[in-house]
């Protein structure tokens, strides 16, 4: 299924993990040259900005093949225009398709091309169906799967769990008021199998391509459990999908249920990432406690900003406290510990500046010894001994 060389494959994550090695500090530059020189590698570019200026490129390059291909077009009566988008569809996955026979993975031409072909993919169905969501979403999520099993792009995976979502959320919507009534539980559900079929997945996988993949949607499951049942989530959506206001006054139905998810799940998010030493959990467990705090105060303004302020300062430094003494002396996972995987020079230099700053030492000056011997003589004047 994958279409890039195996070997290939496996020397360039060979690659990755010698570079974070070096950087960490287990192996010297001399050994990681040793290493990039004896193994063949996939064509690609890890800086960023360099892989989007391949990627204007490659975006250019594709609609200049479109463009010309719709001037051709032209000349052609009673032509339907909604076949070019498949047509131009087609074309992006044939230039994936040669650039990953080429050996490009993540270059950013195959990024423009690869996206570049999906989307059109999904305008073509949207148009052709018009404006079917269901079948658009459904298209996405085949078409995601499909892409990142053969080309394993983490922004394939994205718009599978993607994909996967808004198909649910619509055939709930066929069912009417009822089902986007009950579409909070629904999603709740959905995002707790997919959070443990991640799981699964995870410990059962062969290949090791994938793992990036299965821990991006095991993430978005996070994500989507806990918006799935944030009061200020579940509100709004009410009045958008059922087309009802709701007054200020007016609480939804199940309001109690959802102001508790709304508390609870960030807290259990970041209780049960200390527990599991999850890094990923935690952030969102910090991000998702920050959203519930703007939820409540959003519709009860029970405290003056600067006192709700206070407290949650107060409240993150008491957690903060804690979890410091739980995890400062961990070997693995999460730990207080310095992360070898990542640089810290600039901090302990920064740290030098602020200490130098504030006690205002000098750094020590080295003189250098003069090249110059003294040595003792038998008349007056430098260097001698006095002695005659």
């Amino acid at each position: 299924m994958i279409v890039y060389n195996k070997s290939l494959l496996d020397n360039t994550l060979f690659v990755d993990e010698a570079s974070s090695l070096k950087e960490s500090g287990f192996i010297d530059p001399a050994q990681y040259q040793t290493i990039i020189g004896e193994l063949s590698t996939l064509k690609r570019h890890k800086n960023i900005l360099i892989r989007l200026g391949f990627f204007l490129l490659g975006k250019f390059l594709y609609s200049s093949i479109c463009g010309m291909l719709s001037i051709f077009s032209i000349n052609f009566e009673n032509f339907n225009d909604e076949i070019l988008l498949f047509v131009y569809s087609i074309i992006g996955f044939v230039g994936i398709e040669f650039l990953a026979k080429q050996k490009f993975y993540g270059f950013g031409l195959d990024d423009a091309f690869l996206l570049g072909a999906q989307l059109l993919l999904f305008l073509g169905v949207g148009i052709t169906t018009k404006g079917n969501f269901l079948a658009v979403f459904i298209t996405i999520a085949a078409a995601s799967i499909i892409s990142y099993l053969r080309y394993i792009y983490l922004s394939s995976a994205l718009l599978f769990s993607l994909g996967l979502t808004g198909s649910l959320a619509y055939l709930m919507f066929e069912f009417g008021d009822i089902g986007k009534s009950i579409l909070p539980f629904v999603l709740m559900l959905f995002s707790g199998l997919l959070y443990f079929s991640a799981k699964i997945a995870l410990k059962n996988i062969k290949l090791p391509y994938y793992s990036k993949g299965i821990e991006l949607v095991n993430s978005f499951s996070l994500i989507l459990f806990y918006l799935s049942g944030n009061y200020l989530v579940v509100r709004e959506l009410s009045v958008l999908l059922l087309k009802k206001e709701i007054p200020a006054t007016q609480e939804i139905s199940f309001a109690l249920f959802f102001y508790a998810f709304t508390i609870i799940v960030p807290a259990f998010y970041l209780v049960y990432s200390l527990i599991k030493k999850d890094k990923i959990m935690l952030w969102i467990g910090f991000l998702g406690l920050a959203f519930s705090i703007f939820t409540i105060l959003y519709y009860h303004h029970i405290l003056l900003p600067e006192e709700a302020l206070t407290i949650s300062g107060l409240a993150l430094f008491v957690f903060t406290y804690f979890s410091i003494k739980k995890i400062k002396n961990n070997e693995t996972g999460l730990t207080f510990l310095p992360d070898r995987f990542s640089n810290s020079n600039s901090q302990l230099n920064l740290e030098t500046i602020v200490i130098a700053s504030q006690f205002g030492l000098q750094p020590e000056i080295n003189q250098e010894e003069s090249p110059i011997k003294f040595g003792g003589g038998g008349f007056s004047g430098g260097g001698s001994t006095g002695e005659y």
